[in-house]
């Protein structure tokens, strides 16, 4: 049975390096700055969390990482970003290191001609929606499938087609496409986004088990309830610019929330879980 955290070694000693690194990047659409000189730096193997309210630059900073927009020069400089230690990869390469899993991609899925969850799954080999006369699947990557499924929780999705599925469901079919990879990091921009309360505490409790297999989990999210117990750090953006940064608990108060967010909020916490309300 093959490890998920047995991540192959790299020459360059790329593991080594940090998973993300943004040196005074900007991003403009139109007049506005949606990211203003922003500058983070995130750990490879440290959980963390982005945390910012709408508007914050949360979109735009996941397309920059995914290399769907670019920095702009601002002031004569453009921003730097570097994706473990190299702002250079070829897409193929950098998928099988980092993950991105977003709601908008469940779109892609659900169309016709209908996919099953599993087709689905060893699709991710490919990078494509579903597979095609061309594509040779091998055992390994049956094998890799099904421990990405089993990993979530969600191997007995395996047979279904995915326009059956719950949103829920449909994310963990996702997520195991990118996990195929083996990949070192996982992004989740807005895993929850669309899910109700019980269906969401289910994808989560599914996320811890993830949490603890050796990738690293970078979460974006504004709704510090997503916020899993095995992620310890957040930044909070604000107006495209990194607020705060820090270990969770120093981060999750009422004043950086209140600050934040531009509302009186109250945190609370219980069992490692947070939520805030309205003070």
């Amino acid at each position: 049975m093959l490890s998920m955290s047995a991540h192959p070694a790299h020459p360059g000693g790329v593991f080594e390096s940090p998973l993300l690194e943004i040196d005074q990047a900007s991003v403009k659409r139109g007049e506005r700055w949606i990211l203003d000189r922003l500058s983070l730096r995130v750990p490879t193997g440290r959980h963390t969390a982005i945390l910012g309210p709408n508007g914050s630059g949360k979109s735009t900073l996941v397309k920059l990482i995914a290399r769907e927009v670019y920095p702009s020069v601002r002031d004569g400089y453009r921003g730097g970003l570097r994706v473990f230690g190299r702002d250079l990869w070829h897409v193929t390469e950098l998928r099988g290191l980092l993950g991105i899993v977003s709601p908008g991609q469940e779109g892609d899925f659900t169309g016709d001609p209908p996919l099953e969850s599993f087709e689905v799954v060893l699709s991710g080999f490919f990078a494509a929606r579903g597979l095609g006369p061309n594509h040779r699947v091998i055992e390994e990557m049956r094998k890799r499938a099904v421990q990405s499924l089993d990993l979530l929780g969600a191997g007995h999705l395996a047979g279904r087609e995915v326009t059956s599925l719950s949103s829920g469901e449909a994310r963990r079919v996702l997520i195991a496409r990118a996990l195929v990879h083996r990949p070192r990091a996982l992004l989740l921009d807005e895993p929850c986004q669309g899910l109700d309360l019980a269906s969401r505490r289910r994808f989560l409790e599914s996320l811890r088990a993830l949490a603890t297999s050796g990738t690293t989990l970078l979460l974006i999210t504004h709704h510090i309830e997503e916020i899993l117990p095995e992620i310890g750090h957040v930044l909070l953006l604000q107006n495209g610019r990194l607020l705060q940064q820090g270990e969770k608990d120093r981060i999750l108060t009422d004043a950086a929330l209140s600050a934040a967010f531009g509302l009186p909020i109250r945190v609370r916490r219980r069992d490692g879980w947070y939520d805030a309300v309205l003070d």
